[in-house]
């Protein structure tokens, strides 16, 4: 198990505990159960222990699934295409630890240890859960999901204009690039509580907070033009008006705001 593997679970699992939809989702679920108490606990459960039960089950279970998902996630990247195949197939192979992991919860709460032969029919009856798991999961959070595993397609600059981009002194936030991306920083956009970092070579989300991202830059020249934005200077194409707002336009056409607050600054350096 390498340390880019590790990375990337790490990144990856951060994602869901980073995640308010996450969070929303899973106590939602929560909710239903005790609501409804399946399974026979509405009978057998007061409330209190009824939400403790719930609670410590689809917590074990969820860690379980989402560990399963995201390995597999990260590990068929270079064979399977789609994003949610590649977590189905995670999920569906936590359905094993997690009909044992239901057992040891049930002999805590009732007292009755599962056989080995229950165990198995206990995960062959979580994989439909399993299933409906990750497709809440991947309903609730693809897009942070496609944008964390797949980079963007490089673009291809030529070796002359790349070298003429490059800074001098390699800003630090390229370290945090996967090579492949390491480029002429061209603009960085912020997107949930990642920094969008896009080079002459591709983009990837960062785990960073777009201020410390903006300190990362060193010497590359450039200018924050949107609490939200911050551009090359070598990469602003124009500077037009649209329907009344201030707007910047790059080389690869992407339309880049202008809030109130830099305006100034931005017609004294691009107008």
């Amino acid at each position: 198990m390498n340390h880019s593997f590790l990375s990337s679970t790490l990144r990856e699992l951060q994602l869901f505990t980073r995640s308010w939809r996450f969070w929303t989702t899973f106590t939602l679920v929560i909710l239903i159960f005790v609501a409804t108490g399946p399974y026979g606990t509405l009978e057998r459960m007061t409330l209190g222990v009824r939400l403790g039960y719930w609670l410590i089950v689809h917590a074990v279970t969820w860690t379980i699934a989402i560990c399963l998902s995201i390995m597999a996630e990260i590990l068929l990247r270079n064979r399977i295409n789609h994003t949610l195949a590649r977590m189905m197939i995670g999920s569906l192979v936590a359905a094993l630890p997690i009909g044992f992991a239901l057992g040891a919860i049930d002999f805590a709460f009732f007292g009755h240890w599962t056989e080995m032969e229950t165990g198995f029919h206990r995960a062959l009856f979580a994989l439909p859960l399993c299933a409906v798991f990750c497709l809440l999961t991947y309903t609730a959070m693809h897009r942070q999901i496609a944008e964390i595993s797949t980079p963007a397609p490089p673009a291809s600059p030529s070796p002359a204009a790349a070298q003429a981009a490059w800074p001098v002194s390699e800003p630090e936030i390229l370290a945090r690039l996967k090579p492949q991306n390491r480029g002429a920083i061209l603009r960085l956009s912020v997107e949930d509580h990642y920094t969008d970092v896009v080079t002459t070579r591709g983009h990837e989300l960062v785990l960073l907070r777009f201020a410390d991202a903006l300190k990362e830059l060193g010497a590359t020249p450039g200018l924050q033009v949107h609490r939200s934005h911050w551009v090359a200077d070598a990469h602003v194409e124009t500077l037009k008006r649209d329907s009344g707002k201030l707007v910047l336009m790059m080389k690869d056409g992407t339309e880049i705001p202008v809030s109130r607050t830099y305006m100034d600054a931005v017609r004294s350096r691009f107008d």
